[in-house]
């Protein structure tokens, strides 16, 4: 090749990568639906969401029921969640314990923050094994954690953490800390605000005046790498002008080629457009769509001093929670809830913790994963998918009575499945007690079995259309983790 055709070939190359690069969407969701998720979202698979804010301090709210609705729950005397409720138990609360004058916005003043420090927290998500984390950046009560000039105009009041309470730029000194790791940093942004006066009297001109330019404001200063809007409810997308915002995003904005979205920019685009699909305390998705289930380690996002020892799921339920939802092709965003001075609870912390010691050993069968052509194997009698009765929200134990609490008439995920490449994950949920017997599952000469963890090669044999692994016996102190066991099958 002479320099010429060398030059010629360079040419090329750059005019395609600069083509890539300019690329422009429109308006319409057509456009925006044909951008894809990034990648490295589909192999991160674990996240941590963060609520905190002003309603971390009373942090009060019924067993069942989100914390971070207090101010709705006392404004509106109402109340929803798993339970039967009168409506006005937050109102009373509230009265009794600071008086009927005292305003939801006093407690800004009583968010200090005053013991959270970034680099501890990112420390802990790296630890905990996630590879990306979303906070509120902006919750439906309108307080942001950044110095938000359009929140202090549009209010009419101080009403940020830049000037009262922390009287710091919170979201900065986390973007500082996360972006030192390998942690990807997101921010979760509302798009209403409850008790807004520009929502309340104008929703048109609170969009156009308040809504669009705080979101550019967030964008232009922490630069996200996943912007995860809520609060899209009330209004369909094109009274958000949401089509318009996000085409911005993606042409104009400073993170227009990395940024990755998911589904909530309006009434009824849930799980249609977007990016990747939500859900919400739920038991989750086909896989035929990059997606996303998000539910606390206690029943509520936002810390609730209500919440006892047997409100938080125990660390087993979380790893079956995330299996449940990486076998099928999605990511789990575990949630947790600080306190007002930023402390994260110890039960939490606990919980994180014992996730990554487990992702220490299994991760090379979660992260990076896709879905194989089923996500489980059910026990052959009994009905699949026991399901509790009465609740409206999902509870995080129905996963351990679809494994090891075997609920009569019900059969039970006897393994999770994950692959990658040519390689298949086996996830057992609890040690096998037996000979772990692979349905409809016919491998090729030269494969091998291992245990992740461990050195050791397992035997097999291939009865007729079925694969059986013959189980070592291990005691409890040579077994390479807890609550579930994964066996790699390579070709």
């Amino acid at each position: 090749m002479n320099t010429r055709q060398l030059l010629t070939l360079i040419l090329i190359f750059c005019s395609a990568l600069t083509g890539i690069s300019q690329q422009r969407y429109e308006a319409n969701w057509e456009s925006i639906d044909s951008r894809p998720v990034a990648p490295w979202f589909e192999d991160a698979k674990f996240g941590i969401f963060i609520h905190w804010g002003p309603s971390s301090v009373p942090a009060w709210s019924p067993r069942g029921t989100y914390s971070e609705w207090y101010q709705y729950w006392l404004q509106n005397k109402t109340l929803s969640g798993n339970g039967k409720f009168t409506g006005m138990e937050v109102y009373d609360h509230h009265v009794e314990t600071y008086g009927e004058d005292f305003s939801y916005y006093d407690f800004g003043e009583m968010f200090t923050a005053d013991e959270f420090y970034a680099d501890q927290w990112a420390r802990l998500f790296e630890d905990a094994g996630a590879k990306y984390m979303v906070i509120t950046s902006k919750h439906h009560d309108g307080f942001t954690l950044w110095p938000s000039e359009t929140a202090k105009k549009t209010w009419g009041f101080p009403w940020n953490a830049g000037d009262v309470g922390a009287k710091r730029d919170l979201l900065k000194e986390l973007e500082i800390a996360v972006k030192k790791t390998e942690v990807k940093f997101g921010t979760y942004y509302s798009l209403y605000e409850w008790f807004n006066p520009l929502w309340l009297s104008d929703k048109d001109k609170y969009v156009v005046e308040h809504m669009h330019p705080q979101f550019k404001e967030l964008v232009e200063n922490y630069t996200p790498d996943i912007i995860w809007p809520d609060g899209e409810w009330d209004m369909e997308a094109e009274k958000w002008k949401t089509p318009e915002l996000l085409a911005w995003l993606f042409n104009e904005s400073p993170i227009g080629e990395t940024v990755v979205i998911n589904d909530r920019w309006g009434k009824g685009i849930r799980n249609h457009h977007g990016g990747y699909y939500t859900t919400e305390y739920e038991s989750g998705l086909d896989g035929s769509h990059p997606w996303e289930e998000c539910r606390g380690i206690g029943f509520s996002f936002g810390y609730n001093v209500n919440e006892t020892e047997e409100d938080y799921a125990t660390p087993q339920t979380l790893i079956y929670l995330l299996l449940n939802v990486v076998s099928n092709g999605g990511n789990l965003l575990l949630d947790i809830g600080p306190d007002a001075r930023g402390q994260v609870p110890q039960i939490m912390q606990d919980r994180l913790l014992a996730m990554g010691d487990w992702l220490k050993v299994n991760g090379e069968a979660i992260y990076g994963t896709r879905k194989w052509d089923r996500a489980c194997q059910w026990s052959q009698k009994g009905k699949k998918n026991w399901m509790p009765k009465g609740t409206h929200y999902l509870p995080a134990d129905f996963i351990l009575k679809q494994t090891v609490d075997q609920q009569p008439g019900y059969a039970v995920r006897e393994a999770f499945f994950t692959s990658k490449g040519e390689d298949l994950y086996a996830i057992v949920p609890g040690w096998p007690t037996e000979d772990l017997l692979i349905r409809d599952l016919n491998i090729t000469p030269g494969t091998t079995i291992s245990m992740l963890g461990t050195d050791v090669k397992l035997e097999y044999e291939q009865k007729g259309k079925h694969l059986l692994i013959h189980i070592p016996e291990l005691d409890a102190t040579q077994l390479p983790c807890d609550y579930a066991y994964s066996f790699k099958i390579s070709k």
